[in-house]
């Protein structure tokens, strides 16, 4: 029995050493690859030519997420291409619920979802060579293009004699959409038929730390500002002036590969 016991402890032993040394070789190849790939960088060899990113964003005024594309051109500089959808907020939006009726929250004044859809090109631009040390990559991105804003009417149900109806603000029953006993907000399935475009222009300039620069996969986080202008004002919440110019500041974590 006991030598069946130092047998397997043996058997153990070895497996575990064997383990340890597979793992530290992997590392050793894997500093190696890296610092074979930062020394070609600096002989202008571009380590990898494309990107493929997904991304979800917090902005001041909202949250989305986007898709981006990307080509490097040399080790400096690189284009990317972004198809970008989030949902705009106004600032005094509030929800409120019927205390007496089991229904969906509202909010009170809201005139329609808005939801800014963005295809453009941002150029990305590699600040100093630090990333060759630390592995964090930080770059400086700017660029544009269009933005079409989609306007869905926020449709508020209220009671209307003995039935509970569904008005918006522009509508004949207009007067029960401000004034009428309110029960609950929409559906998300509500509105999509009434749905209409505002096309409009966009620039965003940004800042990305990229935390797996010598690596298959992209883990960055990104903060920058988008200035959005519009060929018509925009009705958020009927409290608010319309507008056609937005300034908006953003966050976001970013996830994707490169070959």
């Amino acid at each position: 029995m006991r030598r069946i016991i130092f047998f397997l402890f043996m058997v153990q032993a070895s497996l575990n050493a064997s383990a340890q040394e597979t793992k530290q070789q992997l590392q050793a190849e894997r500093k190696a690859r890296i610092d074979n790939m930062a020394k070609e960088e600096e002989e202008g060899v571009i380590a990898y030519k494309k990107s493929f990113v997904f991304g979800v964003k917090l902005l001041n005024d909202g949250y989305g997420a986007f898709i981006e594309w990307g080509r490097a051109k040399s080790v400096k500089k690189s284009f990317l291409y972004q198809f970008e959808i989030t949902e705009r907020k106004a600032a005094k939006e509030t929800k409120q619920t019927n205390p007496y009726i089991n229904s969906t929250p509202f909010i009170y004044g809201k005139e329609n979802f808005v939801y800014p859809v963005k295809l453009g090109v941002q150029q990305q631009l590699l600040l100093g060579n630090k990333a060759n040390k630390n592995g964090v990559n930080v770059t400086a991105n700017y660029g544009g293009g269009l933005s079409l804003s989609l306007l869905r009417p926020y449709y508020l149900q209220v009671e209307k004699g003995n039935d509970f109806v569904f008005v918006k603000y522009n509508s004949p029953d207009s007067s029960l959409f401000l004034n009428g006993p309110r029960v609950g907000g929409p559906t998300f399935g509500k509105g999509w038929s009434d749905l209409s475009v505002t096309p409009g222009l966009y620039a965003k300039t940004s800042f990305r730390f990229d935390y797996g620069r010598y690596n298959e996969i992209v883990s960055a986080i990104e903060v920058g500002i988008t200035a959005e202008y519009y060929m018509k004002k925009i009705p958020i919440l009927i409290q608010n002036p319309e507008k056609n110019f937005f300034f908006s500041g953003f966050i976001a974590i970013c996830f994707g590969k490169r070959k």
